[in-house]
């Protein structure tokens, strides 16, 4: 995508017909994609990604066909989460090949496009990075959704940044708002961290899936209500307690309630 220094009159970058086709991209390479849910909270140090990849791993065990998107463009950890590593994805003209990981889940990741350690870095303007930076984060984004052959799947899994950035942009890109399912540790301050999250989720017109609420028995430091208050307050189950050392009957037991 071009940044507003390459203009040089009215529209000469073709910016809007940029977006269009690349929102039809994204809508016919989704086509088989029978249900997209984001997974997010609003704040760090939570374990979405923990939870996404073990989710995603219960659901391929169970049968059903899963793909995971690493939206943390700035701290990717899927591809180790479910055991990838960084050999070159294959890119056909049909598309981009997500790599595959444990028990068959397709993944895409900046990190597996990224040198070992090496930050993400785009080119363009140093001094005027502050400006065009979130436009390129969006655009790639844009490029995981339209440009990857993610073929049939059942449940297509986001595993959000914190903040709420990114769940907005998916929201500008995708046909309809993603259904969210929201993870919390039991601490009060998570709760109203979490609790701001999904009141932009709902304003926005995701579904509420329910809550997960991590790192439970963890000691005095992760005790409370935060799952049971904001369950209470937004009228949606608690739909697992995962506890410090979860077994696979724990994620089968989540997986069999989406």
């Amino acid at each position: 995508m071009r940044t507003y220094n390459q203009l040089t009159d009215p529209d000469r970058s073709g910016l809007l017909q940029q977006i269009i086709t690349q929102r039809g991209r994204v809508a016919e390479r989704l086509a088989g994609v029978r249900r997209i849910v984001a997974v997010m909270s609003g704040k760090g140090g939570v374990g979405k990604s923990y939870v996404t990849a073990h989710l995603a791993r219960a659901l391929a065990r169970g049968g059903r066909q899963v793909g995971v998107l690493d939206a943390d463009l700035n701290g990717p950890t899927m591809p180790r989460l479910l055991g990838i590593d960084h050999s070159p994805l294959p890119t056909p003209e049909s598309g981009i090949e997500p790599a595959t990981g444990a028990d068959g889940v397709k993944c895409i990741s900046m990190d597996l496009l990224l040198g070992d350690g090496q930050p993400l870095a785009f080119k363009g303007p140093v001094a005027e990075s502050f400006v065009w930076r979130g436009a390129m984060e969006a655009s790639a984004l844009r490029e995981f959704l339209g440009d990857v052959a993610w073929g049939d799947l059942d449940v297509l899994l986001l595993d959000l940044p914190p903040g709420m950035q990114r769940y907005i942009e998916l929201c500008d890109i995708l046909a309809a708002p993603p259904a969210v399912l929201t993870v919390t540790i039991p601490t009060l301050e998570s709760r109203d961290a979490v609790r701001r999250a999904m009141r932009a989720a709902l304003e926005r017109g995701s579904e509420l899936l329910g809550i997960v609420e991590n790192m439970v028995g963890g000691g005095r430091q992760f005790t409370g209500t935060a799952a049971d208050d904001l369950a209470k307050e937004f009228a949606v189950p608690v739909l697992a307690r995962i506890p410090w050392h979860p077994t696979p009957d724990t994620w089968a037991a989540l997986g069999a309630q989406l």
